[in-house]
């Protein structure tokens, strides 16, 4: 590792008992685990590691293209980070890519271990959605360990904001499958103030979706 809309009322299901229910091509929303919401944002470094996550899908496919594809994915991102201890502080879910900003705790499993989980275990599910066998659907994922204060917040704000930068919402909130909306809710609106002042411009990422 290198260093440095309205979503509805969630029932987080227990990170122990934890199971992905089967995926059906009639209904599939109503067979996603609940949308296991974070607790409220921190926005400070503090002793615990920070990471920024990028990952994409082979060759860059848009294999997550219908809004229960979307969903599927959000949910297992947000329940498997639970799950394995990682505090998702600002996350982009998009239909060949996602961007997550995690922090760990003394006890998380090791991040690499976790996203190898998350990725076989969403690539089985959309592979049954869509009636295929044996697709690879993760290619990589990239990570990066925020040292610096400054680093981190722009961070948190250019995933907030990332569905606006692919043109995709004039709002960030509006983005059903990202954190802005959460954070908006759930900060102080000083701190909403002080995350979204900070400059993206110069956050270096590979984004080319």
């Amino acid at each position: 590792m290198k260093p440095d809309p309205q979503p509805p009322n969630p029932e987080p299901a227990s990170p122990t008992t934890f199971r992905l229910p089967p995926v059906h091509l009639v209904d599939p929303k109503s067979q996603l685990p609940p949308k296991d919401w974070p607790h409220a944002p921190v926005h400070r470094l503090a002793e615990n590691a920070v990471y920024f996550v990028t990952a994409s899908t082979l060759h860059k496919k848009y294999l997550f293209d219908t809004p229960a594809k979307r969903d599927l994915l959000e949910r297992m991102l947000l329940s498997f980070a639970k799950r394995d201890g990682w505090q998702i502080e600002a996350w982009a879910v998009f239909a060949n890519h996602y961007h997550i900003v995690a922090r760990g705790q003394h006890d998380s499993r090791n991040l690499g271990e976790a996203l190898h989980d998350l990725h076989g275990v969403s690539a089985r599910e959309l592979n049954k959605l869509d009636g295929v066998t044996e697709r690879q659907v993760w290619f990589n994922f990239r990570d990066t360990k925020l040292t610096i204060q400054h680093s981190y917040l722009a961070r948190l704000n250019y995933v907030h904001q990332n569905a606006v930068k692919h043109k995709l919402v004039g709002v960030a909130n509006q983005y059903p499958w990202c954190s802005a909306a959460w954070f908006e809710r759930e900060a102080s609106p000083a701190q909403v103030k002080t995350i979204y002042a900070c400059k993206i411009d110069r956050v270096n990422v590979e984004d080319d979706f």
